[in-house]
């Protein structure tokens, strides 16, 4: 049996700051602030050994994903939301709705092996793009988190990447 992963999660999904926050993300304006939060974010993450967020105190859980760039070879981080099931981490690749597809996707189709950091740890992993049919329940799963997922799904046609981590 694989180990789990670690979870620490903080904040609450549910208080009212929270669910406000969820439906401000699901907007464009809402969206281009997390997006601009997210080098201060990726800051936070590294510095406490991915403890903590700046999304946190809505309960947002957060990982900080480390990619090999498939162009440069050298270390890519962003930091993702994740849904936990486990000895499996789900990331996905909405990008906020924009018509193409964030970079790390990219990378990960290229070289499944990449870095997690979560909740002070470092685990090394190996990613597998998910299929049809599973892809509908873990998405939703993501809608359940924030329903800006269920916002960013509308704004592009292009299919959301969504990716199993496991310890490698």
């Amino acid at each position: 049996m694989a180990e789990h992963f670690p979870d620490r999660q903080w904040g609450s999904r549910t208080n009212l700051f929270a669910r406000a926050a969820s439906r401000f993300a699901a907007t464009k304006p809402g969206s281009r602030l997390v997006r601009a939060l997210t080098p201060l974010d990726r800051a936070v993450l590294e510095r406490t050994g991915a403890k903590y967020t700046v999304l946190g105190p809505i309960g947002a859980p957060v990982v900080l994903l480390t990619t090999i760039g498939r162009k440069s070879g050298r270390p890519r981080t962003q930091p993702l939301l994740y849904v936990h099931d486990g000895d499996t981490l789900y990331v996905i690749g909405s990008n906020f709705g924009q018509a193409h597809h964030p970079a790390w996707t990219a990378n990960l189709l290229a070289n499944p092996t990449a870095t997690v950091a979560i909740a002070g740890e470092r685990i090394q992993v190996t990613a597998t793009p998910i299929q049809d049919p599973d892809k509908d329940a873990i998405f939703q799963r993501f809608v359940d988190i924030t329903g800006a997922y269920a916002a960013y799904r509308t704004r592009t046609t292009r299919d959301l990447r969504i990716f199993a981590l496991r310890r490698a």
